[in-house]
């Protein structure tokens, strides 16, 4: 993926702001610091997105969130809580397509970030939810 730029950030030929590395995965600050401390982890491979992990490149990467995480999060101590999110695909708001955790600290509520949880339980019958469940469970993987 030589037109990745994770990838060459990933190969230094792009300058970050790099706080963990090691032979799996890089964390750098991301560019827009949404809040202070906003860090992107990615895994060292290329993957688009999570659909493409398996088993072994999910435990390396998502293994070293809490890690990162508590080092950011005692890095200051006016930090009270932290986001962290994975965007798979364009209509999930991702816009570069080498997978990536954004761990997001926050500090207010009034610090320019926020999640919005729409309640739609009221729209589908238990039938419905139940089909849903088959139909999932039917492709889950052993």
């Amino acid at each position: 993926m030589s037109e990745c730029i994770f990838c060459k950030i990933i190969k230094n030929e792009i300058p970050s702001r790099k706080i963990y590395e090691d032979e799996y995965i890089v964390a750098f600050l991301d560019l827009t610091q949404v809040t202070l401390g906003h860090t992107l982890v990615l895994p060292k491979k290329h993957v688009a997105d999570i659909f493409e992990y398996d088993e072994e490149l999910a435990s390396i990467v998502f293994s070293r969130i809490p890690k990162i995480a508590r080092a950011i999060k005692q890095a200051d101590s006016t930090i009270e809580g932290m986001n962290i999110v994975n965007n798979n695909g364009a209509i999930a708001y991702q816009s570069v397509f080498h997978s990536h955790i954004h761990l997001i600290p926050r500090y207010t509520k009034q610090d320019d970030f926020s999640i919005t949880f729409g309640d739609h339980s009221n729209k589908h019958t238990a039938k419905e939810l139940d089909h849903i469940v088959t139909l999932i469970k039917e492709k889950m993987e052993v």
